[in-house]
């Protein structure tokens, strides 16, 4: 492709068009916390299984009561956990747990709270009294065979929980891609240095590992020197253990930002490499003969900050088989851009008691200062062709942090 810029639109479709197809694995129910279902899962009995007593108390039945008697004699105690029990005379109780299969000939119960049990008979006090009432019914929440999470969702200590539930001790889980994230730079030092005045400390890597931990991608950390030979045969070597490569910096047009000539020598298939929008524009991606995606990002961190929330969760979605639900905010000022771009701006949300989101846009000092991400939610998207913004228009917004 002719090293053109693109627009932020024609991006997405090429990402599109060139996501992958992650295949299937097994994995114990333990091990499955963050990864994505590969298959729905089923109630494989209705939820709950049977009538289910609510509250500690006793169960009776409403038409004795409803014919004025309010003194039942206890006639047994029905624990959780154990056989269904039947009430033997209708003028009788049964003393009932919660969890507890509901008594057969019972159909209301009534609360420790609302009763006085003297010498064996529970006398009900004077309050209103429904009849089915403190009662969890059979199938009421899924019935048997029912989807209750749909294959592609992530998985979380609720879905996890369900899971269990139906007894799945192994689920078919979303085999993820095998991921090395690398920095290039001879101005980087590790995070543990303490750099020289003309030196800054590895950043990137460690914000974008931390995002794919989330999303369910490990991934390992590299980095490169500024040494086109060098890059050249660490690259060949990683491509034989990796499937998603995903590089910081060295990728404009510096004269030692030798990635893309080094990328295009190891047959690395380019599809872009620059993009209509601000932060961002120099960002490069491309296919291996083998299929293996890599995504060269530029080194300021809120543009690779960008790219990231931006396109490569768009990639990941895609060959997940999913598509982001899209968030949209109203402006709370007026904004000002003039250049023909996509302006992904950073800004902070806030609740109004109508219940609507506004974006706050919060300005830092240009694609460097990632201390400015600390103080916002996510970005705005703000389209092309247009240089005013008014307060109260509604437009797209990628959150980078859970919101409230």
């Amino acid at each position: 492709m002719e090293n053109v810029f693109i627009k932020y639109e024609k991006a997405l479709s090429i990402l599109a068009a060139h996501s992958n197809d992650f295949p299937d694995e097994e994995r114990p129910l333990n091990a499955c916390i963050g990864a994505h279902l590969a298959e729905d899962l089923l109630a494989d009995r209705d939820f709950p299984p049977f009538d289910r007593v609510t509250m500690d108390g006793i169960s009776l039945s409403y038409e004795a009561f409803a014919n004025g008697q309010r003194e039942f004699p206890i006639e047994a105690v029905a624990p959780a956990g154990t056989p269904k029990k039947t009430l033997q005379n209708s003028q009788n109780c049964i003393e009932v747990m919660t969890g507890a299969i509901m008594p057969a000939q019972t159909d209301t119960v009534i609360r420790y709270e609302d009763l006085e049990i003297v010498d064996g008979k529970a006398r009900v006090m004077p309050i209103p009294v429904k009849p089915r009432q403190n009662i969890h019914f059979k199938g009421i929440d899924r019935a048997r065979g029912s989807v209750i999470v749909q294959k592609g969702k992530q998985l979380s200590s609720a879905e996890i929980n369900i899971a269990a539930a139906v007894g799945k001790s192994v689920l078919r889980v979303k085999k993820m891609p095998r991921a090395v994230i690398i920095s290039t730079g001879d101005e980087l030092v590790d995070v543990h240095q303490t750099p020289e005045l003309h030196q800054i400390r590895r950043s990137n890597i460690y914000g974008i590992q931390s995002t794919l931990k989330t999303w369910g991608i490990p991934a390992d950390l590299r980095h490169l020197p500024d040494d086109r030979q060098q890059m050249l045969e660490i690259i060949s070597g990683l491509l034989e253990n990796y499937d998603l490569f995903i590089f910081t910096g060295g990728v404009s047009k510096g004269k030692f930002d030798y990635l893309p000539d080094v990328l295009e020598t190891l047959q690395i298939e380019k599809h872009f490499h620059k993009i209509q929008q601000r932060p961002g524009k120099p960002f490069w991606f491309g296919t291996s003969k083998e299929g293996k995606k890599i995504f060269a990002l530029p080194g300021n961190p809120v543009s690779s900050f960008v790219c990231v929330y931006i396109y490569l969760r768009f990639w990941l979605y895609k060959s997940l088989g999913l598509d982001i639900t899209p968030m949209y905010v109203s402006l709370k000022n007026d904004i000002t851009f003039t250049p023909d771009l996509v302006y992904f701006l950073e800004a902070r949300l806030e609740s109004n008691p109508d219940g609507t989101l506004q974006a706050d846009p919060i300005s830092g000092n240009g694609s460097g200062d990632f201390a400015n991400l600390v103080k916002t939610d996510g970005f705005l998207v703000l389209p092309q062709n247009k240089s005013e913004f008014k307060q109260g228009e509604v437009y797209l917004f990628v959150p980078y942090r859970d919101i409230f």
